[in-house]
């Protein structure tokens, strides 16, 4: 069965975004970028594809998920279809059917197709977030992959938005980058 995986930057106290929602204050290295585009290179947008040289069929993701806000920053920038190479589907009770039919505006509960989607044949399906998003489906996530930056941030929008509810997650690997960044992979684990 296919995993639904959130891979996402956080900072060390907990946040994938400012609270303004912007996140540029988290500088992409050289060598996340490297990791990114040889162990994930699906999570690479597709204009930036062809300058990082991240070529060939996806690996690890077919199909991403994105709240509105993490998916209009690309909007913004006049890109209606930020991850072409994988299937995109938008959250949003706002926003209107996408122009581009590589992407599907969704309204309805994220849950519903997640079990959906895990049924189908593919690759995992990525959860690109935001903390909103996250945090409603944080309950059939079955794996974690951070990008722990080394920064303290004190506020912004958190990893996952759910009230107090924990959820358990066992550590699977850690690659430390030279950057500072340690990527860390975790597994939902029961109870």
């Amino acid at each position: 069965m296919r995993k639904l995986v959130y891979f996402v930057a956080s900072t060390i106290d907990g946040f994938i975004a400012a609270p303004d929602g912007s996140w540029d204050f988290m500088t992409i290295h050289d060598d996340v970028t490297t990791f990114m585009s040889t162990r994930y290179p699906e999570t690479v947008p597709t204009h930036l594809r062809g300058p990082l040289g991240v070529e060939g069929p996806n690996r690890v993701f077919d199909t991403v998920l994105m709240g509105r806000h993490t998916y209009e920053p690309a909007l913004q920038a006049g890109i209606i279809s930020p991850y072409a190479h994988l299937k995109q589907f938008v959250f949003s009770r706002t926003l209107p059917a996408s122009a581009d039919p590589a992407v599907q505006v969704v309204a309805d509960d994220p849950r519903a197709l997640v079990d959906k989607l895990k049924q189908q044949p593919g690759l995992d399906i990525w959860l690109a977030g935001g903390g909103s998003l996250a945090g409603q489906l944080l309950p059939v996530v079955d794996e974690l992959v951070i990008k722990l930056n080394p920064i303290v941030a004190g506020a912004g929008i958190p990893l996952a938005t759910t009230g107090f509810d924990p959820h358990r997650f066992g550590l699977i690997d850690a690659t430390p980058l030279d950057s500072g960044v340690v990527v860390l992979r975790y597994r939902a684990t029961a109870g």
